[in-house]
């Protein structure tokens, strides 16, 4: 399954090693994500692909607030995590 824009993904990786982050875009060959918190919409954290675990859970990236997508990962993450 390859990354997708509005993907959930976890962390394997880094400082935030373990948080659940959103596909916000794609830059060469890194993955821009984004949680809304940390790291909001309009400053993505580039991440090596290596370095994600990919879910099977996907939220909404475009049009929406920082806020909203907080909500929408903190709401994937109590359905179980499947990474």
């Amino acid at each position: 399954m390859d990354l997708v824009k509005g993907m959930v993904v976890i962390s394997k990786a880094g400082r935030d090693k373990g948080y659940p982050l959103a596909v916000v875009g794609f830059d060469g060959d890194s993955v821009l994500v984004a949680d809304g918190g940390e790291r909001p919409l309009a400053r993505p954290k580039k991440k090596n692909p290596k370095h994600l675990a990919r879910t099977n859970k996907t939220v909404q990236v475009d049009g929406v607030s920082d806020k909203a997508l907080r909500a929408a990962l903190k709401a994937s993450e109590s359905r179980g995590d499947e990474s």
